[in-house]
């Protein structure tokens, strides 16, 4: 597995916000509003929620450097939700403006951290920078593919596999184990350890899109238990920071 470090993470960070900035800039007015591959959402409902995560977590930051602690959104998940309705709608002009002062926020807030900065507290998850720096990687690269402009989970990094392997690990129902099978990669035991197994084999990105919910691109999955072909497993759901279903 991967090791990311909070320099590694910060050049992750980076990438991801160049491609989400990058994926705006071609849009239209027409596809601002085109469906994306979220349930009900457009792919202005997308762009918002992405200037809205990093903005949350941005002020994570500025909290954190204070000493302090403050909810990632005002008004929690309701106020998520109202803020994305509210901004869905904008124009292309409003959402790459709106996007752009978002990832220079964020960005600039992880690039002021000295070491020890990345291990204060913040109130995401009861978690520290750090973690709060992973989950805006993951909201960048995951949308980014969300936005539905053919640049797919197929796209998504070794590392960033590895790295929704791990922290996706607590989709497993308890009381199983899922022995993940990468095509020419080390396998990947996550779940409960000495629990019945369910063998999940095919591409890297392929096992990757499916622990996270979204669709494989490269192939199909095959599973199986006993040495006999299933289905794929049951997840639960995404564990999310706040009560939500995306």
């Amino acid at each position: 597995m991967t090791t990311i470090t909070p320099e590694k993470l910060l050049a992750e960070l980076r990438r991801a916000a160049d491609v989400v900035a990058g994926i705006a800039a071609t849009f239209s007015e027409e596809d601002v509003k085109a469906p994306s591959e979220l349930p009900d959402w457009t792919r202005g409902h997308v762009l918002a929620h992405l200037c809205g995560i990093a903005n949350a977590m941005a002020r994570q930051l500025e909290f954190a450097a204070q000493g302090k602690t403050i909810e990632l959104y005002d008004g929690g998940f309701d106020g998520r939700t109202r803020a994305i309705e509210m901004s869905a709608g904008h124009s292309v002009a409003e959402h790459r403006s709106d996007l752009d002062r978002a990832l220079v926020r964020a960005l600039a807030a992880f690039e002021s951290l000295d070491g020890a900065d990345w291990q204060r507290p913040i109130s995401f998850r009861g978690g520290v920078v750090f973690d709060g720096g992973l989950a805006l990687w993951r909201e960048f690269v995951i949308h980014a593919a969300d936005l539905g402009t053919g640049r797919g989970p197929e796209t998504w990094s070794r590392p960033f596999c590895e790295h929704l392997f791990e922290f996706l690990a607590a989709r497993v129902p308890d009381g199983q184990r899922f022995v993940l099978q990468p095509l020419g990669l080390p396998a990947v035991a996550i779940g409960t350890p000495g629990s019945r197994s369910t063998a999940v084999n095919g591409m890297l990105t392929d096992i990757a899109a499916w622990l996270a919910g979204r669709t494989p691109t490269l192939g199909s999955l095959r599973a199986t238990a006993a040495a006999d072909g299933v289905d794929l497993p049951a997840l639960l759901p995404w564990p999310a920071g706040v009560p939500a279903t995306r």
